[in-house]
């Protein structure tokens, strides 16, 4: 289990008249164990963010410590900590290689765990069996080792997806918009898989959504981003039904009141 600690980051987009600050002096902390909603209309930097954790945006000022390091000035060995935290897109194929096999990409994550001494070497047997654990974890058949991504549906993919991250053994799980691109009947699959493996391997998870409900149900806090800066933030039970602020009631009162449960049972095959 993992902390990580976004502290008055600040990320720029653009230079002189055209810069642009998608996210402006942001600053709150997951802790270890945790599960840490952001949620916001689009655009309002909660992916940001998250691609600033990861590092596929570059951060402009402030820090993000993992485990006490910041990764944002880290070099060295302490840079490769931040491999230790994983995030999964709302598009699988994002990180699902068309022409690697299901099993071969899960394999790759594991390699990774390899390289970074957070999972010692394995036979080429003991591989396969891991492969075949993971892919059960998350309901799927082992048999979809040998399937390549296309032949998939959309909530199998994100799935595989999923334990493809969690192959690479993370401290810290970043969840941008899973569920936004499947249909209302496989969400649930997707949600209740990764709910039921943080409470197997207890990493954390910072879990980002436009979506109030499943934010609701899935996270304990969580943190309202509104135009690049954080609204407010605190116990979903009580920021979800009773905010302080304007603007997240705007998001709650624009939440449709009829339609599907959002952990709805989902088919097995989604």
């Amino acid at each position: 289990m993992s902390t990580l600690e976004f502290s008055d980051l600040k990320v720029v987009y653009g230079h002189g008249r055209q810069a642009v600050a998608a996210v402006n002096e942001v600053s709150f902390i997951v802790t270890a164990g945790e599960i840490v909603g952001v949620v916001g209309e689009s655009g309002s930097g909660k992916s940001t963010v998250a691609r600033a954790a990861v590092g596929l945006v570059e951060a402009t000022s402030g820090r993000i410590l993992y485990d006490g390091v910041d990764v944002v000035r880290a070099r060295g060995a302490a840079r490769r900590r931040r491999r230790g935290i994983q995030m999964v897109f709302q598009d699988p194929n994002a990180c699902l290689d068309p022409r690697m096999t299901v099993g071969a990409s899960i394999d790759e994550a594991i390699d990774a765990a390899i390289a970074r001494g957070v999972l010692s070497r394995r036979t080429s047997e003991q591989r396969r069996e891991r492969i075949r654990e993971l892919l059960e974890l998350v309901h799927l058949d082992p048999a979809l080792a040998g399937a390549y991504p296309s032949s998939l549906s959309g909530g199998q993919r994100q799935r595989v997806a999923l334990i493809r991250a969690v192959a690479a053994e993370p401290g810290f799980l970043i969840a941008d918009e899973i569920t936004s691109a499947l249909d209302v009947s496989v969400q649930g699959s997707v949600l209740n898989a990764l709910v039921d493996l943080q409470r197997r391997l207890g990493f954390s998870v910072l879990f980002i959504s436009h979506n109030v409900p499943i934010v609701r149900r899935m996270c304990p806090q969580v943190v309202v981003m509104h135009g690049g800066s954080i609204v407010e933030a605190g116990p979903s039970s009580e920021v979800l039904t009773n905010p302080a602020q304007p603007y997240t009631r705007e998001l709650l009162d624009a939440v449709p009141r009829v339609g599907q449960p959002i952990f709805a049972t989902a088919s097995a095959g989604g």
